[in-house]
């Protein structure tokens, strides 16, 4: 009986380990580019300005049959690397689309300037409370009643982003129509 129990909590044990090396295993470190050019840097100077203005942001997510689903978010501003957040209720389509496919996008569009930034990378739900609580906005309760179950973050990496601008004369290949690029990652 002992070896019997003894086998099984071994058993439950690597199971455990197997299930924590499978989730590591997809939180791939991230490897930000620090040194840009000055072209670079006009084109995600320019990012900033966009979000900035345009303050709403439409994120995209792909479903389970690769079809884009596009829904008008407030992100938070974005940090150094571009790294944004979104809050969203978890029973939300858009967390099990994140769960099955991190794929996504975030676009940015101001219409005064004349200008859009788009966003492309990966997306991943915050389980940390303490970031939760930290991002937690004034004013939320009357969308989310309980905020330990019905307020989820989304923490959005992009690999680059496009920009187009006009008033600082980012106006994207005159053929192709290919807008300014920068790589955010290694």
């Amino acid at each position: 009986m002992k070896k019997l129990l003894l086998l099984l909590l071994l058993l439950i044990i690597s199971a455990v380990y197997i299930i924590k090396q499978k989730e590591a295993s997809k939180i791939q470190p991230i490897n930000y580019k620090n040194q840009f050019s000055t072209t670079e840097k006009k084109v995600l100077q320019a990012a900033r300005t966009i979000i900035d203005s345009a303050y709403y942001g439409s994120f995209v997510t792909l479903d389970k049959n690769n079809q884009p689903k596009i829904r008008v978010m407030e992100p938070f501003k974005p940090d150094k690397h571009f790294v944004i957040y979104l809050a969203t209720n978890p029973r939300s389509r858009k967390v099990q689309e994140i769960k099955n496919n991190s794929t996504s996008s975030l676009h940015y569009f101001d219409k005064k300037r004349v200008g859009y930034v788009s966003l492309y990378g990966q997306s991943e739900i915050v389980h940390n409370d303490s970031i939760k609580k930290a991002l937690w906005k004034a004013g939320w309760e009357r969308f989310y009643k309980n905020q330990g179950d019905d307020y989820m973050l989304i923490r959005f990496t992009p690999n680059y982003l496009e920009v187009i601008s006009i008033p600082e004369g980012l106006t994207g290949d005159e053929k192709t129509w290919l807008p300014s690029q920068v790589k955010l990652t290694e």
